[in-house]
């Protein structure tokens, strides 16, 4: 039987040793909960001894630091694991040649070892630049928090000491710090719930972001309370009545709003002061949810309320689990004030958030399931293992878990929580990787829509599937808001287009090499592609192109890398990556490979092509190829209208090549007859015309593929063929044929420029 723990009291032991964490036991024991505070002490001393020596910027010893810390996680009720990891937090970190997890695990155990390797920074492992490694180092601290959620609770704790303790610091380290509390450790305290925390770190590192901005919402809290000095109490009076006589138990109090929050709204919505309506709150807590709103109707008899103003998160709750009923109302003298309304329960979860359900393996048992309360990390893990760029990581970090969310619902009834700019693929994504993969269309409210329309809160959205769908489209991925929709589609390319992505991959790479060195020789550039594999973490090159391929590289992450190895082979050979000539020999042609559809291009073996369906180009056109990642090489007229844009831009232009068709492009594509032209025909509208377009196709056995008619604004109509035919010469036979049906005014192929 496992012994039971005992609660300790100050005398148990010498005090002399623990007077540093005196106030620390008091916390714990007036809490009544059953803390092992002999384990807390020796976590104390094992942490005091080896800070021994080391001191803050304050000047203070190093070990106030982690009893702080300690007192911030007793404030959230956290285990004695929590609390003895909280003082150990650091050790790892700032003593690591006198001690190492081995040492925690075998002294406190593999709970505690594991949150402080969690809480731990990444300081032995060399990274390409700053930036790279603080990534990593949130990577490592979200795959712990997946593992277990203490992590970042005591990280939360850790935090929010610091930040109050800025001060001590350079300007330029202070900034930095509070950055990264704004745009990383606050929102995340928010996502979590816990908004005691998350409003003390947004108003301390806005002290420090924008002290003018600061200090004058400052003087302008204390000049408008100044103004009103008694409104609070005098409204506080009048509802405290009004509960007591309807015989209620309640607590009320009030609040002003904190100085982030007014600066957001007057920064962000462009606000005055003045239109600051929430600047008054008063907070009722009662002891149920009939209660709640027992007490909102009885508000709005007492006070006027603000149309618009009224919220209800305890029948729609948001995803963080707030619930309250919110409402503004208009106070004597005409001073608006918000009024929010919640039980016990609901306070403490809007105070502490995750950190409420949170309980210790004690056989207690939360009712809700916290699993899926935290569902949002394990798709951030889903979405850092689907990529190797710290770009896509933060994009993620910022879009996915720290934007403002948007409610939607299936057509049963389902609440889907989405990041403010979702659109429908986004929503399919999220319901489930197939159904995203065989999208064809969704409808909003009922209606179809474009499959890249923005979600709005309240809409009942439904995806439209078909198993003939050829999966996602690779502009799908400049159309999706969140990382999980970004990683779904790049995993179904990775998947279904292997071979391809490895092809498509070595020719951009084989570009980015000529461009950097265009006298880079064979057995040089396998050298350069494998080094810088293995500098991205892949075992092969193969690997690496893949990646580049369905876009888990981008280019401007390549060069750097690639730039670096190549200057090193060429110092290695004893020249340079630029001499004279370079040019010269860069627009020599490169080797012609036969690809398939009938195709010859320039760079690219056995790749396959797809004819582009703005154009239609067939055999005997003017054409070029444009590199397209995921669909192999599109084949487009050299006078389409989409290749002069496209090659206007500079970002593009490496990426188109020379093509040329085989000398018997309809053998070698194996679609004899097959390639599709497409013809627009202007002509007088007219009850016979259809008929005799379609009589004079069939004399020349022309297969229709497609036909549409659409009037102009005139007495004129335009009618689209899409047609089946050989080669160029046979789409000009066809064009003569079909000006000759009389009221036919002009017969042109689409997608040219004029």
């Amino acid at each position: 039987m496992e012994k039971k723990k005992t609660i300790l009291t100050l005398e148990d032991e010498n005090e002399a040793d623990y007077s540093a964490i005196s106030g620390l036991c008091e916390l714990l024991i007036k809490t009544g909960k059953n803390y092992d505070l002999s384990k807390i002490r020796r976590a104390y001393l094992f942490a005091r001894d080896l800070h021994s020596g080391q001191y803050r910027k304050s000047g203070e010893e190093y070990i106030s630091h982690p009893i702080a810390v300690a007192e911030l996680v007793a404030g959230l009720e956290l285990d004695t694991d929590s609390i003895c990891a909280a003082l150990l937090h650091d050790t790892l970190e700032d003593c690591g040649t006198r001690v190492d997890l081995a040492a925690i695990n075998e002294s406190f155990g593999p709970d505690v070892a594991a949150l402080v390797d969690g809480l731990t920074k990444l300081v032995t492992i060399q990274f390409e630049d700053k930036e790279e490694q603080h990534i990593e180092n949130l990577r490592k601290m979200f795959l712990a928090m997946s593992k277990d959620v203490r992590v970042i609770f005591i990280k939360l704790c850790d935090r929010l000491h610091n930040m109050r303790t800025l001060e001590a610091k350079p300007d330029d380290k202070r900034r930095m710090t509070a950055l990264e509390t704004m745009h990383v450790y606050a929102p995340l305290a928010h996502r979590l719930g816990m908004q005691r925390i998350k409003q003390q770190l947004e108003n301390l590192a806005l002290a420090y972001l924008d002290p003018i901005g600061y200090r004058e919402i400052s003087d302008d809290i204390e000049r408008r309370h100044d103004l009103n000095k008694d409104f609070l109490a005098r409204v506080r009076e009048q509802i405290h009545d009004r509960l007591t006589e309807s015989g209620l138990e309640f607590l009320l109090s009030g609040r002003v709003k904190s100085v982030y929050s007014i600066y957001r709204k007057m920064y962000e919505q462009n606000k005055s002061f003045e239109e600051i309506y929430d600047f008054y709150a008063l907070r009722v807590l009662v002891n149920t949810e009939r209660e709640c709103y027992e007490v909102l109707g009885i508000i709005h008899d007492m006070f006027k309320m603000m149309p618009g103003r009224f919220k209800d998160y305890i029948s729609n709750p948001k995803p963080n689990m707030y619930k309250s009923l919110h409402t503004t109302v208009m106070g004597r003298g005409g001073i608006p004030f918000e009024v929010q309304i919640r039980t016990h329960a609901m306070h403490k979860i809007a105070e502490y958030g995750v950190a409420a359900h949170w309980k210790y393996k004690s056989g207690e048992e939360s009712p809700d399931d916290l699993d899926n309360k935290l569902a949002w990390i394990a798709k951030l893990i889903e979405t850092e293992d689907g990529t190797r760029d710290p770009d896509e990581f933060m994009q993620a970090l910022k879009i996915d878990i720290f934007h403002d969310e948007t409610f939607v619902f299936t057509p049963k009834g389902d609440i889907i929580t989405l990041p403010q700019g979702a659109t429908v693929i986004d929503f399919a994504y999220n319901i489930h990787s197939e159904i995203g993969n065989k999208m064809v269309g969704a409808k909003v409210n009922g209606m179809i829509v474009p499959i890249d329309r923005v979600l709005q809160t309240g809409e009942i959205v439904e995806i439209i599937t078909s198993r003939s769908s050829r999966g996602p489209s690779r502009d799908w991925l400049k159309i999706v808001c969140t990382g999980e929709a970004r990683t779904k589609i790049r995993s179904w390319f990775k998947r279904e287009k292997r071979a391809e992505n490895i092809i498509i991959g070595k020719a951009e790479f084989d570009r980015q090499v000529r461009k950097i060195w265009p006298q880079c020789n064979e057995a040089q550039r396998s050298e350069a592609a494998l080094n810088v594999s293995q500098r991205f973490g892949f075992s092969e090159p193969d690997d690496m192109f893949g990646a580049i391929g369905y876009g888990g590289i981008s280019l401007h992450k390549l060069n750097p890398k690639l730039t670096e190895e190549l200057e090193r082979l060429a110092k290695a050979a004893g020249t340079t990556t630029s001499q004279p000539g370079d040019q010269q020999q860069s627009d020599q042609k490169p080797r012609r490979h036969r690809s398939t559809g009938g195709v010859i291009i320039d760079g690219v073996e056995g790749c396959q092509v797809k004819f582009a369906r703005c154009c239609n180009p067939v055999p005997g056109d003017s054409i070029v190829g444009f590199v397209t990642q995921g669909y192999g090489v599109s084949i487009h007229r050299i006078d389409c209208k989409n290749v002069r844009m496209s090659m206007s831009n500079p970002e593009h232009q490496d990426r188109w090549l020379r093509a040329v068709w085989d000398s018997d492009p309809n053998e070698k594509s194996g679609r004899a007859g097959a390639f599709e032209a497409a013809l627009t025909i202007t002509a007088i509208d007219s009850v016979r015309l259809i008929s005799d377009i379609t009589y004079a196709l069939a004399d020349m056995r022309v297969e229709v593929i497609q036909l549409n008619k659409n009037k102009n604004g005139t007495s004129e109509v335009d009618v689209h063929l899409n047609i089946s035919c050989r080669s160029v010469e046979h789409v000009n036979s066809i064009i003569s044929r079909l000006r000759g049906i009389r009221d036919v005014n002009r017969v042109v192929r689409s997608g040219y420029v004029d």
